[in-house]
């Protein structure tokens, strides 16, 4: 029985052969086929303009410039999140606000963002999980009342959907993130969806070093941009990834309503959200996280992991809560500020899901967790 990885991009022939193309053209980078990405990934989200990146991180950065977001500023994000959107709020010269999230679905507190709203407030980041999306409607009302940006971090949902229209396809600034344990991959890679051609045209240079070209076709630099432009080879990658999004969604889904089936532990783990119904397409399932009844049991997170490990799975953690880092500490974050974000923190387990898995892996892993917390059970 082979190794069983927690994430797993699925390459076929045609993306591999697309690759060696894309070599012999000669056309490495910022060339044809990031155009052509470019343009299917606009199409997917509506028609709105969407410029893609070197990464998700870069995305968010470049949605901070395009802000204005700077010294003396404030972005609200949720304390559950990964680490890139703390440290890009920061690298803008901006200070972050944390605020809580739900314990089961992990989506921000809408209560407290409003409660932590002051005159120097200029954004809101949260980040969606796999699962039950926030109230996007509360959300943009609230933002629309205080006047402010919306930066999505949609990493983890391309997919997804908000009353059958995906994610991306409405709002303000949207970012997505490619890299191989996404849903879809450029192997690295990123994209941010904007407003209109002004902003596209601005993300352009902001990803490229800020250069701006005069009448001339001499070369200015106004704002100190990035080394964010995507090489051909990723579009071309991320390009094919994209035609096949439906087919790996709908593997990902059926993989979940297993894991609905078959998952029970005694003492129960928490479980993400379940769809309303088995074939709801507004879920996207990049992870598939459970909360540990550690409170129960005689073995900690690191010797679950470790026995899964031991029986060949794989698993994540997802994810630490950015109050409690040592970064996150120097902006007044402490233990007790967040209940939910620190209990997921200590608790949370990604287990194994990728479009590339099997129903028999559903099953190996809903046995192997089964086994080890009956096994780890306190007396």
């Amino acid at each position: 029985m082979g190794y069983l990885k927690f994430a797993s991009p699925v390459l076929d022939e045609s993306t591999i052969a697309g690759v060696a193309d894309v070599l012999r053209s000669g056309q490495l980078t910022s060339g044809p086929w990031v155009q052509r990405f470019e343009q299917d990934l606009s199409v997917f989200c509506g028609g709105r303009p969407t410029r893609v990146l070197t990464s998700a991180t870069a995305a968010i950065e470049v949605a901070l410039q395009l802000c204005d977001i700077g010294p003396g500023d404030e972005v609200i994000t949720g304390a559950q999140s990964f680490f890139t959107v703390l440290n890009m709020i920061v690298k803008a010269g901006a200070r972050p606000v944390f605020v809580d999230c739900d314990l089961v679905s992990r989506n921000i507190d809408l209560a407290q963002i409003e409660a932590a709203i002051t005159p120097a407030t200029r954004a809101i980041i949260p980040t969606h999980y796999p699962g039950a999306l926030v109230d996007m409607d509360a959300l943009f009302a609230l933002a629309q009342r205080h006047e402010l940006r919306v930066i999505e971090d949609a990493a983890l949902v391309i997919g997804s959907q908000w009353h059958k229209r995906n994610v991306g396809a409405f709002g303000d600034l949207v970012t997505f993130s490619f890299h191989p344990n996404k849903n879809v991959t450029s192997i690295e890679g990123g994209a941010l969806v904007v407003n209109d051609a002004s902003e596209a045209r601005r993300v352009e240079v902001l990803r490229f070093h800020g250069i701006e070209y005069q009448a001339d076709r001499t070369r200015d630099v106004a704002f100190p941009g990035g080394k964010f432009n995507m090489p051909d080879i990723n579009a071309r990658i991320g390009r094919e990834q994209l035609q096949h999004l439906s087919e790996f969604l709908a593997r990902r889904r059926a993989l979940a309503d297993r894991y609905f089936a078959r998952f029970a532990t005694d003492p129960p783990c928490i479980l993400p959200p379940k769809p309303a119904t088995p074939d709801d397409e507004g879920y996207s399932w990049n992870m598939f996280c459970v909360l540990l009844p550690l409170d129960r049991l005689s073995i900690d997170r690191k010797q679950f992991r470790d026995a899964l490990e031991a029986r060949g799975i794989g698993t994540g953690m997802s994810y630490e809560a950015l109050h409690l880092c040592t970064l996150g500490r120097t902006y007044g974050g402490h233990k007790g500020q967040f209940p939910n974000c620190e209990r997921i923190s200590r608790e949370t387990v990604s287990l194994p899901l990728h479009a590339g898995m099997t129903d028999a892996d559903v099953d190996r892993v809903c046995a192997a967790a089964a086994e080890v917390i009956a096994a780890g059970k306190a007396n």
